[in-house]
């Protein structure tokens, strides 16, 4: 039986870890198997939005399964570690090199712990349960993150923020997380994951390709100039108006009824 559970409701796709008993940590089959998950969720176009949580009530991701992934990292060699990891798609399977232009939803009922924190910040937006809490443990063990956690969390929460979490290794909860901007809504434990699959049902009727479009330019316009980056939006803009999406949209707008988008 798989660790990873992969649901189709609609156009919503439900990605649970299912290793309660381990805190929802992963172990190499885990992360294989998710990172498996993301792969399909983003070659079905009829699956236009995921939802990523964790089984159980006390946590959503502790990061790596640490009895497994020690041991390999004191016998696994240098070149192999680059080609799985640094050259590869990284811990949980979106933190690195998987561009997936679709919207997804990070529902944390729990525990979001070092590489679980950074599986959460991978996501385009963070709902939390009130016991939820985040932290980027590593340098209480002599490292720090290394799969986007030092690069997304600045440009999330602010780079002030973002050294106070890194630097100390201490947790954040809920309520802290919300006021950072770390998270953008707080749910009772009960209705988490179902306020999140009412969320990305109501993000898969908006137009799939404006979206990507828009995911694409706040991604890539991080670092440019002012000036570079507004015509990045504006080419982007342009590209959107040769789709059948736009010409669907605009119409539904001048009939005064809902858009039926195609992803065209």
């Amino acid at each position: 039986m798989s660790d990873i559970l992969y649901e189709q409701r609609g156009p919503v796709t439900l990605i649970t870890i299912d290793r309660a008993e381990k805190m929802n940590s992963l172990d190499f089959a885990a992360n294989d198997a998710l990172t498996e998950a993301w792969r399909r969720f983003d070659r079905d176009a009829t699956a236009r939005v995921a939802v990523i949580t964790g089984a159980g009530d006390k946590a959503f991701c502790a990061g790596a399964d640490l009895k497994t992934y020690t041991i390999d990292f004191a016998n696994r060699p240098a070149p192999e570690f680059r080609r799985r990891y640094t050259d590869g798609p990284g811990f949980a399977g979106i933190t690195r090199n998987m561009d997936i232009g679709k919207p997804i939803v990070a529902a944390v009922n729990g525990f979001a712990i070092s590489g679980g924190f950074e599986l959460a910040l991978a996501c385009d937006i963070r709902f939390c349960s009130p016991n939820a809490e985040f932290a980027l443990q590593d340098v209480k063990w002599g490292f720090h993150a290394c799969d986007g956690g030092l690069i997304r969390l600045p440009q999330i929460v602010g780079l002030g923020h973002a050294m106070e979490i890194v630097l100390s290794g201490e947790r954040v909860d809920a309520e802290h997380a919300y006021r950072i901007g770390l998270v953008n809504r707080i749910h009772p434990a009960d209705q988490l994951v179902g306020k999140a699959m009412d969320y990305a049902a109501m993000l898969a009727s908006r137009a799939p390709l404006a979206q990507r479009f828009a995911k694409d330019v706040m991604r890539r316009t991080i670092g440019m100039s002012f000036e570079e980056a507004l015509k990045f939006e504006s080419r982007s803009f342009y590209d959107l108006g040769g789709t059948q999406d736009i010409r669907e949209g605009t119409t539904a707008f001048r009939e005064k009824r809902e858009a039926r988008f195609e992803g065209r």
